[in-house]
């Protein structure tokens, strides 16, 4: 162990040893703490059931009572205290029902994989029944005992597998890897939520692009079989040299491990395969495949229960990631200012950001040139920003309130004429007067009525 447990993780284990129960810190914790890396959490294994835990500590949250999960509290840490258990998945059921193990050694011989079977404590040293420290040395993701036996009690641990792969950069040994192939269809009995999770976990990993191995075992035909598509999907087009998938992984890998960032690569380019054409000259196209992946994005994302705000930025960022931005200095700022109120000036980054991944993963052709536009363009939003033009209504030196003074009352065509004065501003920010856009309102307003008398 190359790190102290914390002190509340050390004070449960004395205080359950001195009440006469085993415990033992245990599982990723101790993994992480032999790679040198920091825990997030610290978990015990006990021989205590739950409700001996509850009555020898002052403050516990019934977090996963029914998993024999109790989180106890010191202070304003908390360590999961969890009574040594077997894990199965009772008949098909989406969540793991759990049965008390009578000893350590048998609950650590139905953990998930080796690397995570490792017990620890501070007289005993360490406790290694399945090999997990040879493991964590050569860099093997494992399973303890029997792969087929450890996926049938959780058939999540497949996907776990991969993911634990991709966090630290091991290989899935080759039993293991078979086992996944063989019973990657079950998966579909796993709660889309936990899917979710380790699917975000994967993605935000030093190494997404161990993505692949969940494709070529069929576990994303599972859960994302657009993915697989795109995986299937040949770019026959001087722009591209991969796959669609090949080219949203490589994107994927070049763009900072930020949640809505990683999730926009991977959805970028999933509108393709339904959009994809290809001319007498045998070259592909993939027209408006940007709106048909945001649309395909959205819907696979709530399929999956993103949460709603996540959801509006992926498909934002989707939506806007081909647009051009020619000579963003000069006369190509007036688009650019559009583009940004249309994003919103804080999300405008992060599309770069994107478009520059996008970029990156595609072939070299006129790469050079597409990476020049978007420093310009990058370049450009910093002296707009500088500037301080107007980029919403809220910027907008007329309002509402100030429409209804000069006649206006009816709210829909107040709203109209707003969005028409604040297009005008964007083409040109010196437009932004109070007198101009009041005379101007109303001159919009008089063209309405014309046009519609009964306004």
């Amino acid at each position: 162990m190359k790190r102290e447990m914390n002190k509340t993780a050390d004070a449960s284990l004395r205080i359950l040893n001195t009440n006469g129960f085993e415990a033992y810190v245990v599982g990723g914790c101790v993994r992480d703490s032999i790679l040198g890396l920091t825990p997030t959490d610290w978990d015990i294994t006990t021989s205590a059931r739950p409700d001996q835990v509850k009555a020898l500590f002052a403050r516990t949250i019934d977090t996963g009572i029914a998993h024999g999960t109790v989180t106890v509290m010191i202070g304003k840490e908390g360590c999961e205290v969890t009574t040594y258990r077997i894990g199965k998945v009772n008949g098909g059921e989406n969540e793991p029902d759990i049965t008390y193990a009578d000893s350590l050694k048998e609950d650590l011989l139905h953990r998930d994989f080796t690397i995570n079977a490792m017990a620890y404590h501070p007289e005993e040293g360490l406790v290694d029944l399945a090999g997990g420290l040879s493991d964590l040395e050569e860099g093997i993701i494992r399973c303890v005992g029997n792969p087929d036996e450890r996926f049938a009690e959780d058939p999540l641990r497949m996907l776990r597998a991969v993911r634990f792969a991709g966090q630290f950069g091991f290989a899935i040994e080759d039993q293991t890897l078979e086992a996944i192939r063989k019973r990657a269809d079950t998966l579909a009995n796993v709660s889309v939520e936990r899917i979710r999770m380790e699917l975000l976990k994967l993605l935000i990993s030093d190494h997404p692009g161990t993505l692949r191995i969940a494709y070529e075992t069929g576990l994303t035909a599972v859960f994302l079989p657009e993915f697989d598509r795109m995986m299937e999907t040949e770019q026959n087009n001087p722009h591209h040299r991969y796959t669609v998938g090949e080219h949203t992984i490589r994107s994927i890998c070049l763009i900072d491990p930020n949640p809505v960032l990683r999730l926009t690569m991977l959805f970028h380019d999933i509108g393709k395969p339904s959009t994809r054409t290809t001319d007498e000259m045998g070259i592909d196209h993939f027209r408006g495949h940007y709106k048909v992946s945001a649309e395909m994005a959205e819907s696979i994302m709530k399929r999956l229960r993103f949460d709603n705000n996540t959801i509006r930025l992926v498909r934002t960022l989707i939506l806007y990631h081909d647009t051009r931005f020619q000579d963003a200095l000069t006369s190509g700022r007036r688009n650019l200012r559009r583009v940004i109120s249309l994003v919103s000036p804080t999300l405008f980054p992060y599309l770069v950001d994107v478009m520059r991944a996008d970029v990156l993963a595609q072939s070299d052709y006129m790469r050079e040139h597409k990476l020049k536009q978007l420093g310009e363009a990058a370049a450009a939003y910093r002296e707009i920003m500088d500037a301080g033009d107007c980029l919403s209504l809220k910027e907008l030196k007329i309002n509402g309130n100030d429409l209804k003074a000069i006649g206006i009352t009816d709210g829909r065509t107040i709203g109209s004429i707003l969005n028409i004065l604040l297009q005008m501003v964007l083409e040109n920010p010196e437009l932004n007067n109070y007198m101009y856009l009041e005379e101007l309102a109303m001159k919009i307003y008089k063209e309405l009525l014309k046009a519609c008398p009964k306004q």
